[in-house]
């Protein structure tokens, strides 16, 4: 009798034990699902208070909360049209959330404190972040840092839907795809963020970086750089810098100089190619 009792307290034991695991493992998939698709997971409810910014909020708690994966409109295209631009971004984010509960997903804090995250807002499917809405207005860019293993796909689609719909600050020429080959105008963006489109015309290896090289003179002409502390993360992405050569791509980030107009690339996100869309 005492074995037959053993016997089935060890039967509910393991049969509680499998039902846990199944739910922990359940809980994983969602999350790792979540993750692939763009998802807002395992996130707190807040109310928006206020919003500061295109891209920043005031939350009741007072926390000042910051969309991850959007640059700055301050920085990006001319300083000729980043005002406009910015009060537009503002207005249309007081419209999609002030006031209104949104479901946070933290991703940590940047150096000024502010809580960086993805977020939507409650009622809203999460397969559908805050930020892929604002993208698809064409009220923000996609910025070089997203934070979000499936994320990249989904609002980069979003920004160029909207700029092929002229939408927000798409309709306005200062924020246009700057052409490689026009030296002139990548002069009035360099120290600023932007997208720069253009054929490769070689690819090279020099010591501990990659060279992409627009033009034949690469002391004057558009030139990208990449790290090759960073090739990892470009080989699992499937983008391989020496494929690059004889491709249109387009590359984001902040314009520098080198001799000529240079942007330094440190995640496969900052390039795309602009031979397929």
């Amino acid at each position: 009798m005492r074995e037959g009792w053993a016997a089935l307290f060890s039967a509910i034991f393991c049969s509680a034990l499998l039902i846990g695991q199944a739910a922990g493992d359940d809980s994983v998939r969602a999350e790792r699902q979540g993750a692939a698709e763009c998802r807002v997971v395992a996130g707190i409810a807040a109310t928006v208070t206020a919003i500061l910014d295109g891209r920043t909020l005031r939350l009741a708690d007072g926390t000042e909360l910051r969309l991850a994966g959007l640059e700055s409109l301050a920085d990006a295209g001319t300083a000729a049209a980043a005002e406009t631009a910015a009060i537009l971004a503002k207005t249309a984010l007081q419209d999609l959330v002030r006031g209104k509960t949104i479901t946070v997903q933290g991703m940590g804090d940047d150096r000024y404190g502010r809580r960086v995250a993805l977020a939507a807002i409650s009622g809203v499917p999460k397969d559908r972040p805050l930020q892929t809405r604002v993208i698809g207005q064409g009220h923000a860019v996609v910025s070089t840092r997203i934070g979000h293993p499936g994320c990249a796909r989904q609002f980069l689609a979003a920004e160029r839907s909207a700029r092929a719909a002229r939408l927000g600050l798409w309709a306005d020429p200062h924020y246009l795809i700057q052409e490689a080959n026009r030296l002139d105008t990548l002069t009035g963006v360099r120290g600023r963020f932007a997208l720069v489109e253009g054929k490769v015309l070689s690819v090279n290896d020099r010591g501990a970086t990659v060279y992409v090289n627009f033009g034949r003179r690469w002391s004057e002409d558009f030139t990208v750089t990449i790290a090759k502390r960073n090739l990892r993360s470009f080989t699992a992405a499937g983008l391989e810098p020496q494929t690059l050569a004889g491709r249109l791509v387009r590359v984001r980030g902040w314009v520098d100089e080198r001799g000529g107009p240079w942007i330094e690339v440190s995640r496969p996100e900052q390039i795309e190619f602009a031979d397929r869309n």
